[in-house]
């Protein structure tokens, strides 16, 4: 008798086992429907990218477009100028009225700090390089009656940030490491209250 029920009892699991398979084959098979549909799609991406990048040409290493944004970079700089010591409340208009005289201007930018209160310096684009030697006559001009500071605008390098020190305040924070401590001028305990 114990021979028979142990019989059943494989008998049901084995059955529940094909239960559970006959059950999860369809949804297997739509995962693997899926999968397959994901596997055509990214594929078919990948061949869609890659006639694109045929079409446009654009299948460079980084290091050739940053080159190419580099000297980009250092043609348009060779047709500007730095306009320092300019007034607060001058305008663009105003600094594209003045240089107007140097040639054709492409744009006029003056720059602001996070609060968009003006720095006091700006940037003056010309179309053509020759305009810059026109520009740089307007050397010490006054403009809201301050006198313009005009130089050819650099190029910045990448990587090339100066490193400038700083002077440590003996009354700001902790004294350097090693430098020794000031006397007190007074005593931090005072000179003795009457009791």
């Amino acid at each position: 008798m114990e021979g028979d029920d142990v019989d059943d009892v494989d008998m049901v699991a084995v059955d529940m086992v094909a239960a559970e398979t006959n059950e999860s084959v369809p949804e297997l098979d739509d995962m693997k429907k899926r999968l397959k549909e994901m596997e055509d799609e990214a594929a078919a991406l990948l061949e869609m990218q890659a006639k694109v990048e045929k079409e446009m040409g654009s299948v460079q290493d980084p290091s050739a477009s940053t080159a190419a944004s580099q000297a980009n970079r250092e043609e348009v700089d060779s047709r500007s100028v730095f306009v320092g010591n300019v007034d607060y409340l001058c305008t663009p208009e105003e600094v594209q009225q003045h240089f107007q005289a140097c040639g054709t201007i492409n744009r006029v930018t003056i720059r602001s700090d996070k609060y968009g209160q003006p720095k006091g310096y700006a940037y003056v684009e010309f179309l053509e390089s020759v305009a810059v030697q026109e520009a740089l006559l307007l050397n010490e001009s006054e403009l809201h009656g301050r006198q313009l500071k005009v130089t050819v605008k650099r190029t910045n390098l990448p990587g090339m940030k100066q490193f400038r020190a700083r002077r440590p305040n003996p009354y700001m924070g902790f004294p350097p490491r090693g430098a020794p401590m000031p006397p007190y001028l007074f005593s931090p305990y005072g000179y003795g209250y009457p009791i």
